[in-house]
């Protein structure tokens, strides 16, 4: 989470990324909720200077409930009260931004000897679908690791870690070709060197014995503590001392905030499965995109609309 977020400057420049708005809720009020619903309900943040919105978020704010109170607006007084009993939510500082390996390695003394969840920021998981708890559960039965995997266009896997895998039958209720062994991981391999099309998403849920071989990794690609690296050490080390890793393959809906295009998608689709807006933004949605297909189509010079 300590990333600079500099693909949305200037906006995040005073701003911390993970509080860009989707919808009316900052994304990582999304990923924290996850985690509560999937029963993990302590939850460390790693943070960076210049994010202490992010604390202030999941802390009380008297004076705004107080206000919200005197108005009578129970539901809004609801919804700023909400982030604050998600979790039982701890922080701890990541002084460099050194890489997703040295943040998760930031959060050894508080997970101890216990597995753990990882969950980007800037990845949401749709709360209809159940991919935490089901790499939870696939944990609680295989041992070892397990991370999110998605099939993305073999074009886009070099923006992503990459793996190699080998199907599994039937686990932890989840049909066969759902869960599978990896074999290789690469970090945001060359098209042609792309060991598949199955692209490693924001989950993880790591054995402890991660941080041993974190402690010993040392930069990788783009001259970071890639995560990626550990994992495919762990990939071939013996179940007994933490070895093993899999991938529960994610077929359900993912809003990647972390891109503008698909940040703008995010809000558009969640918008539209809204109770209280869907219905008058989607009405509202098509009359424009219907709207913009005439003006697009009448233009004959060539020129862009508007």
């Amino acid at each position: 989470m300590a990333g600079l977020g500099t693909r949305f400057a200037p906006a995040t420049k005073a701003v911390p990324k993970e509080m860009l708005p989707v919808v009316d809720k900052p994304a990582i009020e999304y990923v924290v909720a996850e985690a509560a619903v999937t029963g993990l309900r302590d939850v460390l943040l790693v943070t960076a200077r210049g994010k202490g919105a992010i604390e202030d978020h999941f802390d009380r704010n008297p004076e705004l409930e107080d206000a919200l109170a005197a108005k009578g607006d129970d539901e809004r007084l609801r919804a700023v009260q909400h982030p604050t009993g998600l979790a039982d939510i701890h922080f701890v500082r990541q002084g460099e931004a050194k890489g997703l390996g040295h943040a998760v390695l930031c959060g050894r003394d508080h997970v101890g000897d216990e597995p753990f969840a990882v969950l980007l920021g800037d990845d949401l998981i749709d709360e209809r679908d159940t991919l935490l708890e089901h790499m939870v559960t696939v944990q609680a039965e295989l041992g070892g690791s397990v991370v999110a995997l998605l099939e993305v266009e073999p074009s886009q896997i070099s923006m992503y870690g990459a793996a190699a895998v080998e199907e599994l039958g039937a686990v932890a209720g989840l049909p066969a070709g759902d869960v599978v062994t990896i074999t290789e991981l690469v970090e945001k391999p060359p098209v042609a060197e792309a060991p598949s099309n199955l692209a490693i998403i924001g989950r993880y849920v790591l054995h402890p014995a991660v941080f041993d071989i974190l402690e010993r990794t040392g930069p990788g690609r783009g001259g970071e503590i890639q995560l990626t690296d550990a994992l495919a050490d762990l990939a071939t080390m013996p179940p007994a001392e933490g070895g093993g890793v899999y991938g529960v393959v994610f077929r359900g809906r993912r809003y990647d905030t972390g891109d503008k295009l698909d940040y703008l998608k995010a809000i558009v689709q969640l918008a539209v499965d809204r109770e209280d807006l869907g219905e008058d933004f989607s009405e509202w949605l098509h009359a424009f995109t219907a709207g913009r297909r005439v003006e697009l189509s009448s233009d004959v010079g060539g020129g862009r609309a508007r």
